[in-house]
């Protein structure tokens, strides 16, 4: 059954799978290419099976689109070599690239976003503050899943995991990597909370999606 946003989510995807096509033929590491955009390969595939019975909300939509787009650049250059990155540095007179704690944000932003709209529509939690103490705590969870899983790969690859890695010769970078996965849930939650209320409430009103 096609819905006023089949069209611009169709749109999405396609965009989607461009990009990913287009940052992976001449990626700057093809393993790090790879590791970087394979969330998005996972991703893509569940959402569209989803969609019809558990559509998710426009704004999260938005935000999954925009951190693909954070993770294929990452993956494209390597974090530690974005252009972006060495301009944020030299504006804010950094000595590192920090174009990896953006991705790192996105990675606690929108799991936030996620977790909170599949626990208030699957009446999983009641009350505002244990709500927002879950969703943290899966942000974390997801966080410190991502840096187990950076050090299984940094041991299997050696030398070679250093551009996945990113850590650019900080001690610690896993730690503000979670930092900034926190920051980042914090800021979804306090941001886009009464918003993201309004849109799960117009498409329980209207049984369909928004």
């Amino acid at each position: 059954m096609s819905t006023p946003r089949t069209k611009p989510l169709l749109f999405a995807s396609a965009t989607v799978l461009l990009f990913l096509v287009l940052s992976g033929i001449q990626p700057y590491d093809r393993m790090t290419w790879a590791l970087e955009v394979f969330p998005i390969v996972i991703a893509l595939p569940v959402l569209w099976m989803t969609y019809r019975r558990f559509p998710l909300t426009t704004l999260l939509y938005v935000f999954i689109f925009l951190h693909t787009l954070v993770l294929m650049v990452g993956g494209a250059y390597t974090y530690a070599r974005v252009p972006l990155g060495f301009q944020l540095a030299e504006l804010l007179g950094m000595h590192r690239n920090p174009y990896d704690k953006i991705g790192h944000f996105f990675q606690g932003f929108v799991p936030a976003l996620v977790a909170r709209e599949i626990l208030i529509r699957g009446e999983y939690v009641r009350g505002r503050k244990m709500l927002a103490f879950i969703v943290i705590c899966i942000v974390l969870a997801i966080s410190a899943t991502y840096e187990l899983i950076e050090w299984g790969v940094a041991l299997a690859m050696g030398q070679d995991a250093d551009a996945f890695l990113g850590t650019q010769g900080d001690p610690w970078d896993t730690q503000s990597d979670m930092c900034f996965a926190l920051i980042g849930a914090v800021a979804a939650l306090l941001l886009l909370s009464r918003i993201h209320d309004r849109q799960m409430q117009y498409m329980n009103s209207h049984d369909a999606v928004c």
